[in-house]
C-alpha cells in the first residue's frame, strides 16, 4: 500500500472530489427510501399534496444521485488512470537502471506482465476502492442503521441475513484465496512461451516442432482456463446464494408483518422502505464481494510491482565517483586489468579467475579461446555492463570504479556477439550511438562497416525500416548495422565480440583495413572464434576455462603456447593464416 499511496499522492484534490461525491451518492440512495416511506403514509391516507412534495423531494434526490455518481466516476477514472500511468513510467524508469545482471534475474516476458497486466490491476484497484471502499461502508452500515429504525421489531431479520450471507461468502472467498496469484504466474509462463516462440520460430519450424510448442502453449492456456474458470463458478455461485438468502429474509419480514398488520397498520407503509433497506444491504455485500474478489488480485499485482521498485540498482561506479570526464581525455595511456574474478549469480563457479593483462592506449587485443572459456563475459566487463566479482580495471592509471558509468558508456561502444536492432528505420538504430550525428558522418560509419551496398540498394536508403527483431534483414546485414551503430560514436575504447562472424572473408578483411587505418588512435578489443580476424592484434589472449593460459603476438604464442597452437591447427586452409 506503500507503493499506491506514494503515487496517489500528486492526486489528492481529485481523490477528495471523488470521495465526496461518493458520499453525496451513498446519502442520497439511504435517504430515498424515507420519502418512499412517507409517501406511502400519505397514498394511505389520500394526501396527494404530501404525494406530490415527496414525489419532487424523489425525483431530487434521483438527480443529485446520477451527478455525484458521474463526477465520483469521472475523477476516480482520472486519478486510477494517472497513477497507474506514473507507476508504469516509473517502472520501465526503474528496469532501465538495472544492471545487466539484474535484468537477467527476471525473465523479459515476466517484466512485460509486471508493465502491462499487473499495473492494469492496480489501476482498477484504483478505481475500486474510490469508488466502492466509501461506498460500501457507508451503504451497509447506514441501511442497517435505518432498517432496524425503520422496523425495530424485525431487528433479527436483518442480523440473520448478514450473518449467513457472511458466512457463505467466507467459505467462497476462502476457496477462491490461492487461485488470483497461480494466475498471474501462468500468465507469465503464457508470455514467456509465445515470445520464445516468436523469436525462434526458425528454429521450431526447421525442427518440425510446430505440434510440440503448440500443444505446450495449448496446455499452459487450458490451464490458465481452467483456473478463470473455477474463480468464476465461485464467483457465480455467490449471486444466487445471496440472493436466496435475501428472498428469505424479505418473506419472514412479510410474514412477520402480516400477523401483526391489524395492531399497527403504519407497518404497512414502512414495509416498502424496509425491503429496500435489505435490498441496499445485500447490495452492499455483493459489492464488497466483488471489491475483495478484485482486490486480492489488484494486491498480489501490487506487491509483483513494488518487488520491482524496491530493487537497490546495482551501482557500475563508487557512489562519489568523480566529475565527469572529457571523452578526448579518455583512454589515453591505456587499461590494466589485475587479478579480475567474475562469477554469475547463483552460479557455483567463477566464470572468470584472476585475470590480469595490461593494453596500450591505440592498440588492438584480440581475445581468443574454446567455446566456454569466458570470452563474451570479459567483454561485457570491459564495457561495464558486469561489474566484477573481484579484482580491478584501470584506465589511464585511474581505478574504473571513479569513473562515472554513464561517462564510461559514453566512450565505450561495443558491438555484441548476437548482434540486437530495433524495430525503426536505420538510422534511427545508427543515432543511438549518436544522437547529433551528421548524415556525412552517418554515411562514413555505413561505409566503414561495409554496409554502404545493400544500404544504397534501398530505395529510401538510412529512411529504411527494419521490422520487429529485424527479421528484414540477413545475419551479416545485423552484425554490419551494429558495427556502424557503434563507429558512428567514435568510441575511445571498440570492443568486437565476433562481431564479424557472418561476414565474408573479404568484407571482414575491408572492416579490419579500416579499423587500422581510420580508427587508429581508439583502441581495440576484438573477441572472434577464427584466428585470422585477430592475427595483427598487437596483443592476443587465449583463454581457456576462464583463465589466461597464453599471451603474446602470434607468433608468440605459435611457438609457446600448445592450446592456440591447436586452435590454429584446426583452422589452417580455412583462413587462419590469411594475411
Amino acid at each position: 500500500m506503500g507503493l499506491l499511496l506514494t503515487y496517489a499522492k500528486p492526486y489528492w484534490k481529485k481523490i477528495i472530489v471523488a470521495v465526496l461525491s461518493v458520499t453525496l451518492l451513498a446519502a442520497s440512495t439511504l435517504a430515498q427510501p424515507q420519502f418512499l416511506e412517507k409517501m406511502m403514509t400519505a397514498i394511505i391516507q389520500d394526501q396527494s399534496d404530501v404525494i406530490l412534495k415527496n414525489g419532487v423531494f424523489l425525483l431530487a434526490l434521483a438527480f443529485v444521485g446520477i451527478a455525484a455518481g458521474i463526477t465520483g466516476t469521472y475523477y476516480a477514472s482520472q486519478v486510477s488512470q494517472g497513477v497507474a500511468a506514473d507507476i508504469r513510467r516509473a517502472e520501465y524508469e526503474k528496469i532501465q537502471a538495472f544492471s545487466l545482471q539484474q535484468v537477467q534475474s527476471y525473465s523479459s516476458a515476466n517484466l512485460v506482465v509486471r508493465l502491462t497486466n499487473d499495473i492494469n490491476q492496480v489501476q482498477q484497484l484504483v478505481m475500486q476502492m474510490l469508488q466502492m471502499v466509501l461506498r460500501v461502508p457507508m451503504m451497509f452500515l447506514g441501511a442497517i442503521i435505518l432498517a432496524i429504525w425503520t422496523l425495530p421489531s424485525l431487528w433479527w431479520v436483518v442480523l440473520l441475513m448478514i450473518a449467513l450471507i457472511v458466512l457463505s461468502s467466507k467459505r467462497i472467498f476462502s476457496m477462491m484465496g490461492g487461485y488470483f496469484g497461480k494466475i498471474q504466474q501462468l500468465i507469465d509462463q503464457n508470455n514467456t512461451l509465445a515470445q520464445e516462440n516468436l523469436a525462434g520460430v526458425r528454429v521450431v519450424k526447421s525442427f518440425n516442432q510446430q505440434g510440440q510448442e503448440e500443444a505446450s502453449f495449448a496446455d499452459n492456456t487450458n490451464e490458465l482456463t481452467a483456473v478463470n474458470r473455477r474463480i468464476g463458478y465461485l464467483f457465480n455461485l455467490m449471486f444466487p446464494i445471496f440472493m436466496l438468502i435475501s428472498y428469505a429474509a424479505i418473506a419472514a419480514a412479510l410474514l412477520f408483518i402480516s400477523t401483526s398488520i391489524k395492531e399497527a397498520p403504519d407497518q404497512l407503509a414502512k414495509i416498502t422502505p424496509f425491503i429496500t433497506y435489505l435490498n441496499q444491504i445485500l447490495m452492499a455485500l455483493l459489492m464488497l464481494g466483488m471489491i475483495s474478489t478484485f482486490a486480492s488480485r489488484g494486491f498480489v499485482s501490487l506487491k509483483r510491482i513494488g518487488s520491482v521498485m524496491a530493487e537497490e540498482t546495482a551501482r557500475l561506479d563508487k557512489e562519489a565517483a568523480g566529475q565527469p570526464i572529457d571523452k578526448a581525455a579518455f583512454l589515453t595511456k591505456g587499461l590494466r586489468v589485475e587479478k579480475l574474478s567474475f562469477t554469475y549469480p547463483k552460479a557455483k563457479e567463477p566464470v572468470l579467475k584472476d585475470l590480469s593483462f595490461e593494453l596500450a592506449a591505440g592498440q588492438t587485443l584480440g581475445i581468443v579461446g574454446s567455446t566456454g572459456s569466458g570470452k563474451s563475459t570479459l567483454a561485457l566487463l570491459l564495457a561495464r555492463l558486469y561489474q566484477p566479482t573481484a579484482g580491478t580495471m584501470t584506465i589511464d592509471g585511474e581505478d574504473v570504479q571513479n569513473i562515472q558509468a554513464s561517462d564510461w558508456h559514453q566512450a565505450v561502444g561495443i558491438v555484441m556477439q548476437k548482434p540486437v536492432l530495433f524495430s525503426g528505420s536505420i538510422e534511427k538504430n545508427l543515432r543511438m550511438g549518436n544522437p547529433d550525428a551528421s548524415q556525412e558522418e552517418l554515411a562514413a560509419a555505413v561505409r566503414a562497416a561495409q554496409a554502404e551496398d545493400f544500404v544504397q540498394a534501398y530505395p529510401d536508403g538510412l529512411a529504411h525500416e527494419i521490422s520487429e527483431r529485424s527479421a528484414n534483414l540477413s545475419g551479416g546485414q545485423k552484425q554490419r548495422l551494429s558495427l556502424a551503430r557503434a563507429l558512428v560514436k567514435k568510441p575511445r575504447l571498440l570492443i568486437l565480440d565476433d562481431a564479424t562472424s557472418a561476414l565474408d572473408a573479404r568484407s571482414e578483411k575491408r572492416v579490419q583495413e579500416v579499423l587500422e587505418k581510420d580508427f587508429s588512435k581508439t583502441t581495440k578489443v576484438i573477441i572472434a572464434e577464427k584466428i585470422a580476424s585477430i592475427i595483427h592484434a598487437n596483443q592476443i589472449l587465449v583463454l581457456d576455462e576462464g583463465r589466461i593460459v597464453g599471451v603474446g603476438s602470434h607468433q608468440d604464442l605459435l611457438d609457446q603456447s600448445p592450446i592456440y597452437q591447436e586452435i590454429y591447427a584446426s583452422q589452417k586452409g580455412k583462413g587462419a593464416d590469411h594475411e
